[in-house]
């Protein structure tokens, strides 16, 4: 335990003393936006749209936590998955409340097909942002990736739900009426 901590309070000293505040309320900001990514009549205005949403999620409570996520998305941006996980480990350590930090490792392991570690850290983003687009999209491709084909297509659903228009909705299959678990049951 010692081995990891070090490094952390040495690369955001200030975090060692400080506490994560609250999470603000963004609903004002991303509920018209979730709105109009729903509605939107193309793939440009979604993706703009969607754009905007990324910024809102990738605002973090406090100065602190913003340069932890800034820099653990450049480490991954150059490959440097271990040290991004470092960064990641981190924020979430500082603050358990804030959907990206989980969203933003969870990319992180899903790019190293560590795809059971991944299912855990998308799990708790959508249990703090039930309508984090990116997090239901990624849970979608991490099932199917697993072979978990019913599920990964129902999550699938999910996401294109709240954005049609996800580069992912060509993965999508014609709904059977067959769930995992009634498949499960049958065999």
């Amino acid at each position: 335990m010692k081995c990891i901590l070090l490094p952390l309070l040495l690369a955001f000293p200030a975090a060692s003393f400080a506490a994560c505040p609250p999470v603000a309320n963004k609903s004002a900001a991303l509920d018209p936006l979730m709105e109009a990514v729903r509605d939107a009549p193309d793939e440009a205005t979604a993706q703009e749209l969607n754009a905007s949403l990324w910024k809102i999620w990738a605002t973090a409570p406090d100065r602190i936590a913003q340069e932890m996520l800034d820099r653990g998305m450049s480490r991954r941006g150059v490959y440097d998955f271990v040290g991004a996980l470092e960064d990641f480990d981190a924020l979430v350590a500082y603050c358990p409340h804030y959907a990206e930090g989980y969203n933003q490792r969870a990319f992180v392991h899903f790019l190293r097909e560590d795809y059971e570690a991944a299912m855990v850290d998308l799990t708790t983003t959508l249990e703090i942002t039930p309508d984090h687009i990116g997090a239901a999209s990624g849970l979608a491709l991490t099932l199917l990736d697993m072979g978990r084909e019913e599920a990964g297509q129902a999550a699938l659903r999910y996401a294109l739900s709240l954005n049609p228009w996800l580069p992912e909705r060509f993965r999508l299959k014609p709904d059977t009426g067959t769930s995992e678990t009634d498949t499960q049951t049958e065999l």
